[in-house]
């Protein structure tokens, strides 16, 4: 499964809406210029996630995006699968050989529970190669 600039970028809002996580409303131009990243590609992305209700947004001078959720309530694929559609990395086709259809529902199947099972609070408390496993430590 190759995830194209839509789930890198859409990752890279929730991460930093994640780390704003209780602090307020974070605007995109911040996360852009924070980010070396196109304002105008990060509006597209944002309505999608809006619209899956992973964020919210607040109208306002002093307005921008928040996290609809905690951040440990939020998966990778609930991201991915906004952006990128269904998590399929192998089309399986009625005629394949069972032997390779196996194969490719298996390789769905790793895929599908490493994102599942990597939460938003994971990616924003990442340390040196391991996830940290309480992240309710960081928040006040």
């Amino acid at each position: 499964m190759k995830i194209s600039t839509k789930g890198r970028y859409g990752l890279t809002i929730m991460m930093a809406l994640g780390h704003h996580y209780g602090k307020g409303p974070l605007s995109l131009k911040t996360i852009a210029d924070e980010n070396g990243l196109s304002e105008h590609y990060l509006e597209q992305l944002i309505g999608p996630l809006r619209n899956a209700g992973l964020v919210n947004s607040i109208r306002g001078a002093y307005g921008g995006y928040v996290l609809a959720r905690k951040p440990e309530d939020i998966t990778t694929a609930d991201i991915i699968r906004v952006l990128e559609g269904p998590i399929q990395p192998v089309e399986i086709m009625d005629d394949d050989d069972p032997a390779k259809r196996e194969l490719w529902i298996k390789i769905r199947d790793a895929v599908k529970e490493v994102l599942e099972s990597t939460t938003l609070a994971d990616l924003i408390h990442f340390e040196s190669g391991k996830y940290v496993q309480d992240p309710e430590m960081f928040y006040i």
